[in-house]
């Protein structure tokens, strides 16, 4: 579904990563985890085919970047960033803002369809945020923007939802609200890819970690061998103590 075969990337004689290789099946959910500046985001930018590796090769959907139309290939990936919101404007309805997604615009400047607006809505209802669809997307608290953010990413009812560092700022509260919102894609046939520097982040749908450290993978495969407190001292090179609780991981520093 999605592959990274013996990836370098280069920007200016930095190594940013060097030899990665990852393999993502239909059905499987990944976390990409690791330290903040360890590479992950740059994954995300090449699979998403807004950088270019400087050895190796990309494939999506059965798409190998550099001899596809990347746009085309974009249609079926939903993105959740903060780069993203950003990019967004505050006075725009939520509903609006998430009728957006459907076309890949930041505005509307004309009439939006009755029929995507009945289905941003729609989309507002699986993420519990319905009865907000009229209000300013400026109004809204930090964890209900995100979960505006998710609603958009599902207009074009992508195959891939890739999620990067989507609790970023959020308290003990919305990051469990958001989480639990996450949780739930596990019924939708959607591969979804989230990348955090957080552990106590990977809820139980989640089946696979993908570990980095200096753009060098750790360890990759299922969930339950690659998170070792062998392999997270050895991306976070702190001593810690791991344990499971409803199949989700939580550590405590020695």
């Amino acid at each position: 579904m999605m592959s990274l075969s013996q990836i370098d990337f280069v920007r200016e004689d930095r190594h940013i990563l060097s030899d990665i290789n990852l393999d993502i099946r239909q059905g499987e959910h990944w976390v990409i985890l690791g330290k903040n500046g360890s590479g992950k985001t740059t994954i995300l930018e090449l699979l998403n085919g807004y950088q270019f590796p400087t050895r190796g090769k990309v494939q999506v959907l059965g798409n190998i970047y550099g001899e596809c139309d990347v746009r085309e290939v974009r249609k079926r990936i939903g993105y959740v960033s903060q780069s993203l919101y950003e990019k967004l404007t505050p006075a725009d309805s939520v509903w609006e803002v998430v009728a957006t997604g459907e076309y890949g615009f930041l505005r509307f400047y004309q009439e939006i369809p009755d029929e995507v607006k009945e289905k941003a809505i729609e989309m507002l209802g699986t993420v519990k945020l319905a009865h907000l669809a009229y209000q300013p997307l400026g109004t809204l608290s930090q964890g209900e923007r995100k979960k505006v953010m998710l609603a958009r990413s599902l207009m074009t009812e992508p195959s891939i939802l890739i999620m990067d560092e989507p609790c970023s700022g959020l308290d003990l509260f919305e990051r469990e609200k958001l989480l639990e919102t996450v949780n739930v894609l596990r019924q939708k046939h959607i591969t979804v890819i989230y990348v955090t520097h957080h552990i106590e982040e990977i809820m139980p749908m989640f089946s696979h970690v993908f570990l980095i450290d200096q753009g060098r993978i750790i360890a990759s495969g299922a969930k339950q061998e690659v998170l070792t407190e062998d392999n997270l001292f050895k991306a976070y090179q702190v001593p810690i103590k791991l344990e499971w609780f409803n199949d989700r991981p939580w550590i405590k520093v020695l």
